[in-house]
């Protein structure tokens, strides 16, 4: 056993710090077996010192400025839990790897939005850029896309990346109520944070996605690039018509090569009941990977919380400990590619679209029209009860089609005075 400690500074101490502190000293005797060294924790930093956080920090140096502990020289890891893609996270980051400390983070917006650029700085300095918590929470899915599928040529991988909103769309599926009634119940719960727009947008996933992409595709971090849509137009009346479908919605980041590029969108779908991802529910996230020679992979597991998050950060730590290194993004970040980036338009797939109509003569050979005229081909329609003073859903299905057509269809059926609300569109997905 290496006899010097692996020595640990810290910088944040919100649910995940704390938890990653509780977790290093409740397994301590574990975790040294596992990794031949111990690993101590020698400094820390938050915004207030005084804060009851639930664990002992006294035997801990504390810095108020947690930049101070990229020149600690008690310190060899840099464990960044601040959050945010610039500011206070960035500058430490940077600053460790310039001082030549190994980085670990759950930051997932930092290395959506600079992990390329970090990446080569880290592998020209010699230490490692490690984020398995930046990612779906305790599912090893960094480790398993780097090392377990490393002799796979990847083609897609997609996943319930976000809890919060799985969370939403199975309460909203298992009771029937409004989406803003069960964002209240899961704000109250804990499950969503008081401004909740990063996860109920799509913004949360789509970090995560751009990483995933990186991983499965060697190409540069492409946040910019990606599609992303959220879950606040989804309407029990759209979950009720996906069961009688025989779909379930679920939030995908979807990222797969196409003849055009690199899609990388963040939407709601409409899954088939017969797929596995369909009945992944609650707060759980799951991850699927397509590789040549593997076929279809899929983890499963929490994607946030004190325990599932700080697991995968010690995971980090534990690997440079065993001096188990290797490239940020599985090959040297000098090597990753500019991605060809698919547009949405450009997207092809079926689709579910509802319509709110006025129960009037000659809605249907409008929406027939519009079909033909771009070159959509309807698969099924559906029509729930007839009223002549209230809007009525009308519901298609459709064949394989491209995202323009399909955009110019609904744009020309909306014109028609009998639509009262612009209509609903939700991608089909077929796995």
């Amino acid at each position: 056993m290496n006899k010097s400690p692996l020595r640990i500074g810290i910088a944040g101490l919100g649910t995940v710090g704390a938890g990653t502190i509780k977790l290093l000293e409740s397994q301590a005797a574990l975790i040294s077996l596992r990794c031949g060294r111990d690993i101590k924790v020698t400094a820390v930093s938050a915004r207030d010192k005084a804060k009851d956080r639930g664990v002992d920090l006294s035997g801990y140096k504390w810095h108020d400025d947690p930049v101070g502990l990229a020149s600690d020289d008690e310190v060899d890891v840099i464990t960044e839990l601040i959050g945010g893609e610039d500011g206070a996270a960035k500058v430490l980051v940077e600053a460790a790897i310039a001082n030549g400390k190994h980085v670990v983070t759950a930051n997932k917006a930092l290395i959506a939005h600079h992990g390329t650029e970090l990446a080569k700085s880290a592998e020209a300095a010699n230490v490692a850029l490690a984020f398995e918590a930046a990612v779906a929470g305790g599912i090893p899915i960094v480790k398993a896309m780097k090392e377990g599928l490393a002799a796979n040529n990847i083609s897609r991988v997609f996943g319930i990346l976000n809890g919060t909103c799985n969370y939403i769309l199975s309460e909203m599926r298992e009771t029937g109520k409004d989406f803003e009634i069960v964002l209240k119940e899961a704000q109250d719960l804990g499950y969503a944070e008081a401004d909740p727009a990063f996860d109920v947008d799509g913004v949360d996933a789509a970090h995560k996605l751009a990483i995933l992409t990186s991983l499965a595709f060697g190409c540069e971090v492409n946040f910019k690039d990606v599609y992303i849509e959220g879950i606040r137009h989804v309407s029990p009346l759209d979950i009720e018509f996906a069961d009688d479908l025989g779909y379930r919605i679920k939030l995908l980041g979807i990222a797969r090569k196409t003849d055009q590029g690199i899609e990388q969108r963040v939407h709601p779908c409409m899954v088939p009941l017969d797929a596995p991802i369909a009945h992944i529910e609650d707060v759980f996230n799951a991850v699927v990977a397509d590789g040549d020679f593997v076929d279809t992979t899929m983890y499963e597991g929490r994607g946030a919380g004190e325990g599932p998050t700080a697991s995968a950060v010690v995971a980090d730590i534990v690997d440079i400990a065993s001096d188990r290194r290797s490239n940020t993004f599985s090959i040297p970040a000098d090597k990753l590619s500019k991605m060809k980036v698919a547009p949405i338009s450009s997207h092809v797939g079926s689709y579910y679209v509802r319509f709110m109509v006025a129960d009037k003569p000659g809605v249907f050979a409008a929406i027939a029209s519009a079909l033909h005229d771009n070159n959509v081909s309807m698969e099924a329609i559906l029509q729930r009860g007839r009223s002549e003073s209230e809007a009525v859903p009308v519901v298609l299905t459709t064949h394989e089609a491209d995202e323009a057509s399909m955009i110019a269809t609904l744009e020309a059926i909306e014109k028609n005075e009998a639509v009262v609300e612009p209509p609903r569109l939700i991608r089909i997905e077929s796995f």
